[in-house]
């Protein structure tokens, strides 16, 4: 099963990071991402 927090991670892992932060933003608030794995996703984002 694909989680949300594993898509957005494949995602940043194969450069797919156009417009992604705020498609977190809408999942986190959205309740899909907890505060966890949006601290996390953001940061690898931002590498």
């Amino acid at each position: 099963m694909v989680t949300v927090f594993n898509l957005c991670k494949l995602l940043i892992q194969r450069g797919k990071t156009a417009g992604l932060q705020g498609k977190m933003d809408v999942y986190f608030a959205a309740d899909r991402l907890s505060a966890e794995d949006y601290q996390t996703l953001t940061g690898l984002l931002n590498q």
